[in-house]
């Protein structure tokens, strides 16, 4: 953002309108106003990206990297049952891991974070039959489709 606000004040100061500055750096028009009054009230230094407010992550980058990493590595290295993530199953690990206590709603904003999305594994009958399967989609299905009994 300190980038974009910068490159719009040097269209500012050759002489570009705030209109086309907006278009250029794919801001708003209010926003490249506001910049331009903010530097117009403080100098540059109006510009420079401010911290954050709020509560430092619990969790730093590195643990992160590491929690990444287990979590790539899978459920069942991790002690489990069965090969499926759960953001409860996420807040044990970080919890036996980092002593890091996470409520299992809130995992989801760390997950969310590594780019990840909500999964359902396919339900399959353990008793499924492929060759059953394939023999009826290529066999009764297209003669019940054309309106023939099967026989």
């Amino acid at each position: 953002m300190e980038t974009r606000r910068r490159l719009a004040w040097k269209l500012l100061s050759e002489g570009r309108k705030i209109g086309e500055v907006a278009k250029i750096v794919d801001a708003s028009r209010g926003s490249v106003g506001r910049w331009k009054r903010a530097v117009k009230n403080g100098g540059l230094k109006a510009l420079k990206a401010k911290p954050h407010p709020g509560r430092k992550p619990r969790l730093d980058r590195k643990q992160k990297r590491q929690l990444l990493k287990m979590l790539l590595a899978g459920p069942l290295k991790a002690g489990y049952r069965t090969d499926l993530w759960t953001c409860p199953r996420v807040a044990e690990v970080i919890a036996k891991e980092f002593r890091v206590k996470y409520h299992p709603a809130h995992v989801w904003k760390i997950l969310r974070g590594f780019g990840w999305t909500p999964q359902k594994p396919e339900q399959r009958a353990r008793e499924r039959n492929e060759k059953a399967i394939r023999w009826w989609r290529e066999e009764s299905w297209p003669r019940i489709k054309r309106g023939r009994s099967v026989s």
